[in-house]
Order: C-alpha cells, then structure tokens, then sequence
C-alpha cells in the first residue's frame, strides 16, 4: 500500500490531479472559517454547547455535518453544497418525467450543458431561501445566549449582505466540484462533502475522551464506561468492514463470446453488476430532500415551527421518509446508469450471450431480476447503516456528533467517497503498469452466475 502512495509521485498526470485535488480541498477547509460579518462567535458557541444534546442540538448538528462545519461557525460557507445537490435532485427527477426535459437529455453533451446550467440557476434561488431563513433565525426573538445576542449589528443590511455572501459561497463550492471533476480526481461535490465530514473526527473522538473522563461519575448518564467504549469500538469496525464489503462487492454475470480462443473454445467474460451501484450517491439525495424542511425549525412563525417538528430527526415520520427515500434513490440512480434493454440489445448485436438465456427479451428480464434483487439487498443495507445513529445514541450515551460519525450517513459517505477515490488511484496506477493498493488489482468479488 505504502508503495503505491509513492507510486503516484512517479505518475506525472496522476500527481498534477491528486495534488489540484488537495489544494481544492484545502480552500473548502478555510472557507469554513472565515464568518459572516457581524455575528457573535462566542454567543453561537455557547448556545452550541447548551444545545448539543437537545432535539434541535441534533438538527443543527445534521446540517452542520453537510457544511463542513460551517453553519455551527456562522461562516461563509454555512449553506454548504447542499443546495447544489437538492437542484440537481430536482433537475434529475424533472428529467425522467416531464417530456420537454427528456428531449433536452437526449440530444446529448448540449443537452447536458443545459441542464447543468439550469441547475445553477436552481441552486442559486434555494441558496437564497435557505439564506433568507438563517439571516431570520439568527436574528430572531429566541437567538440569545444569556445577554448576548448572535448578531452584533442587525437589520434590512445584514441580512443583504449575509444572503450574497452565502450565496456565493455555495456558488464558489459548486465551481469548486465541478473544478475538481474537471482538473482533479474523483466526484468534486462528494469529495466536498467527505471532508467536511471527516474534519469532525477529532471532535467525535473528544467527545469520547471527554465522556470516558475517570472523574466522571459512573452513575451519570452523560458517562461511558469500559463496556460502552468496547461496543462503540468494535461497532465501529464491523460497520467499516461492512461498508467497505458492501461496497465493492459485485455480483459477476458470465457472458460468452463468438470469439474463439487458439483451443477452439468460446471466451468467457463476466458482466460487473455492483450490490450497491448508486454508492453514496442514494444517501446524499435523501438527505438533502430531508434537510429542506427541516430548514423550517429556523423560521420564527411558530405554526411553520410545529409543522417542521414533524420532520425532526429523531420522529418516526422522518425515519420511514428518510429510509423510503434511501431505497428510491437507489432505484432510480441504478437504472440511470444501468439499462438492461440496451445491454441485451447490445449482447444480442455482437453475438454475445448469457448461458442459459436466450438473446433478446429474455436477456433483458434476466437482467432485470438480477439488479432488482441485488439493488434492494444494497438499498436494505444502506438503510440500515442511515438509522444506526439512533440507535448507538440512545443504547450507548453518546452525543449526536460521535454516534453519526461512528456508525450512519457521516461514515458511510467517508468511507464511500474514499473507496472511490482509491478505485480511481488504483486504476491510473495499473495502467501505468506500476503496483496498486491491492496486490495484483484485486478487488473484492462477488458470488457468479
């Protein structure tokens, strides 16, 4: 492994993307630290820190995971690349239904330039609602810690300026992504994502240390003992292993050829279908739609307040939304990227085959079955993975920061993001020629046939 990170070094291309890749990153990462102007970084720390437990400590402590942090630091970028993925939902859903977007879709690369750039558009109107409602909320009646206020200058002005601003920090984010899908390597907007989730690593593991504090009574609810520390740990571990599995594994089709080899027997070859094709892409969408309206506990009207606590993370209504919409997404993103009319019309005009199956339809019905059945066993997993935070907060006491890093959306999209982003490393180096992280470019596999 430690060969192949010198590797890349050697691989001139490969180390320009890796190196644009990580200094993109890195403006992310400032970014989040620069705040809006005029806000009470002392007042917005100390109201975190009454409210880190709490219904509404865990709101916010969601949002704040898909801004990097930036929304609990009031900064520039506190909206985060969010508001980009919602659009992109949006214009992806739009484009399987309505018929003047799927004639767009068709007509091939400037068709997809259009579209991407009425994403753009669409992203910058919801950047200016979502900015709307946290100008309101950080100016409204109950946004006081103490005496001290979260705003230091209020009014009409402030709440201008900080829409431009964070606007345009989630306008230069999404220029950002779409940079590093361009000059850089893997998925710009994940990658965005990935980071500002795994920069709460050492806060989750303060946490911890702070919780397993010896002069913490053992009594007190807030404490973790030796036992508790174990679970989390190998708990942590298994759902590691478990994502890393899950998402790798692949089950194999055999096809056959009309090539013959030099023996005079048929070549045979396997058709990859992954056990979770969409990757994190399913749990990303989800969460965005869900943080939508969860945005509305923000809004200083109480009957939109109470029509919002509906959709508070801890309710069973936002349980079963989130979790449908998990498996939907995956769903729909696998058949975005996987149609088996056309693989079965493709096998069918190269004399390629399934044994067993006749060419044509019955080719197509197989492949069908097959994805459905492997798509709900990834989709289940990932659901599963998306409500352990509940689950390791409420059994083991532990705040929302370490129980989502440890084990649901924060680590399934690190662990997600960077397998990607190894494969794509992997695959430069091989063909290279140069060794790989995996000795002889395995990787895992799943069962055939």
């Amino acid at each position: 492994m430690f060969s192949a990170f010198a590797n890349i070094a050697k691989i001139p291309d490969l180390r320009r993307k890796v190196l644009i890749t990580l200094g993109l990153l890195a403006v992310c990462r400032i970014g989040v630290f620069i705040p809006l102007p005029g806000v009470n970084l002392e007042a917005i720390r100390a109201m975190i820190e009454q409210s880190q437990d709490s219904a509404v400590g865990q709101l916010f402590g969601m949002l704040d995971m898909f801004s990097g942090g930036g929304l609990m630091k009031a900064s520039i970028f506190a909206l985060g690349i969010m508001p980009y993925i919602s659009a992109s939902i949006i214009f992806q859903l739009l484009s399987s239904l309505v018929p003047a977007l799927q004639k767009v879709a068709k007509e091939g690369e400037s068709g997809r330039r259009k579209i991407t750039q009425w994403t753009r558009y669409a992203t910058i109107g919801l950047c200016m609602v979502q900015a709307m409602i946290v100008c309101s909320w950080l100016q409204g009646d109950g946004a006081v810690v103490g005496n001290q206020k979260l705003v230091l200058t209020g009014g009409p002005w402030f709440v201008l300026q900080a829409m431009i601003i964070l606007t345009t920090g989630t306008a230069f984010l999404m220029w950002l992504g779409e940079q590093i899908d361009e000059f850089g390597i893997g998925n710009g907007m994940s990658l965005i994502i990935m980071v500002g989730i795994a920069s709460r690593l050492p806060k989750a593991i303060e946490e911890v240390a702070r919780q397993f504090d010896p002069a913490i009574d053992a009594s007190s609810s807030s404490a973790i003992g030796p036992g508790e520390l174990f679970i989390l740990f190998v708990l942590f571990i298994a759902m590691v292993t478990s994502v890393v599995y899950i998402t790798e594994a692949t089950r194999r089709i055999p096809m056959q050829t009309p090539k013959r080899s030099r023996v005079g027997f048929r070549q045979q070859h396997y058709l990859p279908l992954k056990l979770n094709a969409s990757g994190v892409i399913a749990i990303i969408f989800a969460q965005a739609l869900m943080m939508l309206p969860n945005f509305l506990q923000m809004v200083p009207i109480r009957w939109v307040q109470d029509l919002a606590a509906f959709f508070s993370t801890d309710s069973f209504l936002y349980m079963t939304i989130y979790l449908l919409l998990i498996i939907f997404f995956s769903y729909f993103y696998t058949a975005v990227i996987f149609d088996p009319k056309e693989h079965a019309e493709n096998f069918k005009q190269y004399g390629i085959f399934i044994p067993g199956i006749r060419p044509g339809n019955d080719t197509r019905e197989y492949l069908e079955r097959v994805i459905t059945r492997i798509t709900f066993a990834g989709a289940l997993f990932i659901a599963i993975v998306a409500i352990m935070p509940q689950i390791i907060q409420h059994q083991l006491k532990v705040g929302w920061t370490v129980s989502d890093f440890f084990g649901g959306t924060g680590l399934l999209i690190v662990v997600g993001v960077a397998l990607d982003v190894l494969n794509r490393i992997e695959s430069h180096l091989l063909m290279e020629k140069y060794e790989g992280f995996l000795r002889g470019g395995g990787r895992i596999r799943g069962r055939r046939g």
